[in-house]
């Protein structure tokens, strides 16, 4: 926690991300390197807290690379993470999440021979007493449009139906910040609207922030605060997606079009 004697020195971590600022999360320097392959470039990347960011860039930018840095599944070659006042760089993926970040990757990881309750249960287990379980879960189905298939195994669910329960599941932990993979891929455009919804209404009413890597820019328009490009491993640029979408090199490195 932040000092108030003036004497005393704040760590970075408390500097970058701990009371008294509205950063959350700040990555300082944060490089990733695969032999003689820099993935990631020395990135400075700040998110505050309560912002739904959007991470955008062609392929190969390193933005897959950056989200398994920021989540523990990959340590980096270089850099330092700082989040809510603490150095998470050498923490592991689990100590991360029960710290309050929340990791949903393209790819529902669910469990898919139980059923939709049974698998709202498993992360309620973490954060509620067993007393609790039937009045959250049933709060939870409701929320995120799952009670009619309450009963219903994992696996039989629609592939908007999977994210939007991997989504509910994340949000049981009731986290600060959580951390999304293209949540979108494969989503009908029904199915798009469903879960920008629903991001930006946990955005609004439970104050969580959100960083985002999708390529549907359409979907980015509807949801994001703020966007950044990745190009080349490193932050190319940010701001409004006005910003990002006027900006002429924007135009040429990640919507292909040539001037």
């Amino acid at each position: 926690m932040a000092t108030s004697d003036p004497t005393v020195k704040e760590s970075p971590a408390v500097a970058e991300t701990g009371v008294g600022t509205d950063t959350i999360l700040q990555t300082r320097d944060l490089r990733k390197q695969f032999g003689g392959l820099t993935a990631t470039d020395d990135v400075d990347f700040g998110i505050e807290e309560g912002e739904l960011r959007c991470l955008i860039g062609p392929n190969g930018a390193g933005k897959s690379t950056f989200l398994k840095l920021l989540t523990g599944r990959l340590e980096p070659t270089a850099g330092t993470i700082y989040y809510d006042g603490e150095e998470i760089t050498d923490l592991a993926s689990h100590e991360r999440v029960s710290r309050g970040i929340s990791i949903k990757f393209q790819v529902p990881s669910i469990y898919p021979d139980l059923s939709v309750r049974e698998n709202l249960r498993i992360p309620l287990q973490r954060v509620e007493q067993p007393s609790e379980f039937d009045r959250r879960t049933a709060e939870i189905l409701d929320r995120f449009h799952l009670a009619e298939t309450a009963d219903e195994t994992a696996s039989n669910l629609s592939h908007g139906q999977q994210q939007r329960l991997e989504i509910a599941m994340a949000m049981t932990l009731e986290p600060k910040l959580m951390l999304l993979d293209e949540p979108v891929a494969g989503l009908s455009v029904e199915e798009t609207r469903e879960i920008a919804e629903l991001l930006r209404t946990i955005n609004d009413e439970d104050d969580v922030a959100f960083i985002v890597i999708e390529h549907d820019i359409d979907f980015v328009e509807t949801i994001a605060d703020r966007v950044t490009v990745l190009h080349q491993g490193a932050i190319f640029t940010e701001g409004t997606i006005d910003e990002v979408r006027d900006d002429p090199d924007v135009k040429r490195i990640y919507l292909g079009e040539e001037q």
